[in-house]
């Protein structure tokens, strides 16, 4: 990955954190966080990988997301001053999950 990408990825994930926070309106006790960001070579895509707690949220969380894409991504590119400007997409980190059920057959293993 380019030094260039890897700033962009950075740049988007902080303001969409930012963006989130005021603009989205999530269930109570539900708290999304923005763990990574990869944006395409060409710029024109960037995939937004979130984690949402507590896990039954998931489905709500994402609903809200893309209800509200269109306000995030015109608020993210009026912030942004680069072009082109990726269309982002929200997708769920797993990353957690999938070391949880690591751990949970590393123990069966175990025993």
């Amino acid at each position: 990955m380019s030094h260039r990408i890897a700033q962009v990825n950075e740049l988007i994930r902080q303001e969409l954190s930012n963006l989130i926070l005021t603009e989205v309106e999530f269930p109570q006790g539900c708290l999304v966080t923005i763990i990574r960001v990869e944006t395409s070579k060409d710029l024109r895509h960037a995939k937004v990988w979130i984690s949402v707690i507590p896990a039954y949220f998931i489905t709500k969380a994402l609903e809200r997301l893309k209800h509200n894409i269109g306000q995030l991504q015109f608020e993210l590119n009026k912030r942004l001053s680069f072009k082109p400007l990726p269309r982002i997409r929200f997708l769920i980190d797993k990353t957690e999950e999938q070391a949880t059920e690591i751990d949970r057959l590393l123990d069966r293993i175990k025993e």
